[in-house]
């Protein structure tokens, strides 16, 4: 059986550096506001492997596969629910060809964009079925492991992860957004996703994307304080961001997000990166600060 590659480098004990940000990427690329990302895995393949190579020439170990938006209920929004096995293994496809043996490989699964019942119509065993239709797709396209990221909802959560088991023998990590007064935008705590989240079997929990540095570096320490033995990961956006003028700007810099970086490692988070705002300029900076000297 091929040891795999992700539980391979934390069993070594690595620090691995993920990537940073796709969307805003792809819109620096031309894709327009409004159109999914994940439908230029099929459209513009071309630009999802530039957009891997970037981030793998800035020092990632781990690629995101450009399928945050890829189960069936949001790509529905779009009229794209027909393509939901195509766009996925696509996106898998084109980050293993960018990365061959280079780097790790995380199948993205995001959000569904519903409510899940009661407070809204997503029922979980339908919601448990779209996360494992989009699992077994990624899979299919090569992948070594999966990511259930930008969580708000711990019954979403915990859902995907099911699905996800269901559908695949392949690790699971999960984060969740923390973005509202320590909490997620659904009220939930850190400490209380990580029990639950850590109890799943799961191999890695953490925070992504969140409002500032500081918040998502707080929730991350909480989750520790509660799970002491889990594995953590990090991948917090570049700040809030605001217009200038008609740009959409990020104001933290490599520097500043190399020096939290910094602090991360020190609190023990095995997997760090970025997301929203963050650029390959920003993966060097904490590729370049995480060096081993």
């Amino acid at each position: 059986m091929t040891t795999n590659r992700l539980l391979a480098r934390l069993a070594r004990g690595d620090v691995l550096i993920a990537d940073g940000a796709a969307g805003t990427m792809l819109q620096q690329a031309g894709l327009p506001v409004g159109e999914a990302p994940d439908r230029w895995n099929l459209d513009q393949p071309t630009a999802i492997l530039a957009l891997h190579r970037a981030y793998l020439d800035a020092g990632a170990d781990v690629i995101l596969t450009n399928t945050f938006g890829g189960t069936r209920p949001r790509l529905a929004h779009r009229h794209l629910d027909d393509q939901v096995e195509a766009i996925n293994m696509a996106g898998a496809r084109l980050a293993r060809e960018a990365t061959g043996e280079r780097a790790i490989v995380l199948g993205d699964i995001g959000p569904t964009g519903q409510m899940m019942s009661p407070l809204g119509t997503l029922r979980r065993e339908d919601a448990v079925a779209a996360f494992a239709e989009q699992a077994a797709a990624l899979a299919q396209g090569d992948v070594d492991a999966l990511i259930i990221e930008t969580m708000s909802d711990l019954a979403e959560a915990t859902a995907a992860v099911e699905g996800a088991q269901q559908a695949t023998n392949l690790p699971v990590l999960v984060t969740m957004s923390f973005d509202h007064k320590g909490r997620t935008m659904m009220g939930v705590k850190p400490e209380d996703a990580a029990r639950a989240l850590w109890a799943l079997g799961v191999t890695a929990i953490g925070a992504n994307c969140g409002r500032t540095l500081s918040e998502t570096l707080a929730a991350v320490t909480r989750m520790h304080e509660a799970v002491p033995e889990a594995v953590l990961m990090a991948k917090p956006n570049a700040g809030l961001p605001h217009l200038d003028g008609s740009d959409l700007v990020y104001d933290v810099t490599p520097a500043i997000m190399a020096d939290y970086a910094r602090q991360f490692a020190t609190l023990g988070v095995r997997i760090i990166g970025g997301c929203c705002g963050s650029t390959p300029d920003h993966i060097r900076a904490i590729a370049q600060a995480l060096a081993v000297t």
